[in-house]
């Protein structure tokens, strides 16, 4: 079981019910999924850009990713309905929280000139978007065996449907937001 967990069944879930007013523990807000997607414009020339995004995505999540293909057909963008375009993956229960641990503690304070996570990253509806412009923050990735730098999206997908109450609950988890 993993820190992240063990913290918001402990800690997280009774600080949530009492500054909140929750008279029932289903209310409680809890984390749903975390969907982690890449995409490449290359991945219109080269085929093999899509598959080496999903080992890439593979050894971050630890789970096999989904390969992502064109909807549409834009001629503008020489892109045909269809073409592998990248790879997304959507953790789950321990996976989730094992990655949300290694995203904290150990990728983002490998970024350079980390100060934090912005609170607009919100959608409202008490998810969090962010962005990561470099993979190799993570070192289960070979810096050798790469072929290009790639960005991709966490999006962290929470239970519930404020902003206010979803930031309270991923500060709560140590994830580490500027003031």
């Amino acid at each position: 079981m993993s820190y992240s967990k063990d913290k918001y069944f402990s800690e997280v879930r009774p600080k949530l019910k009492e500054s909140f007013g929750y008279s029932n523990d289903f209310m409680i807000p809890k984390l749903e999924k975390v969907v982690i997607n890449c995409t490449s414009s290359d991945a219109v020339r080269d085929n093999k850009t899509a598959q080496s995004i999903a080992d890439e995505l593979a050894v971050i999540a630890g789970q096999r990713p989904v390969i992502v293909k064109a909807k549409k057909s834009v001629a503008g963008f020489k892109l045909r309905a269809g073409i592998n375009l990248g790879a997304k993956v959507t953790l789950r229960g321990d996976r989730m929280y094992e990655f949300l641990d290694r995203l904290t503690y150990i990728a983002l304070p490998r970024v350079r000139d980390f100060r934090g996570l912005s609170s607009r990253g919100f959608d409202g509806h008490g998810n969090f978007a962010m962005g990561v412009k470099e993979q190799i923050i993570f070192p289960e990735i070979n810096y050798d065996k790469i072929d290009k730098i790639r960005g991709f999206d966490i999006v962290i997908c929470t239970t519930s449907n404020d902003d206010k109450v979803a930031l309270a609950l991923l500060k709560a988890l140590n994830l580490p937001f500027t003031s």
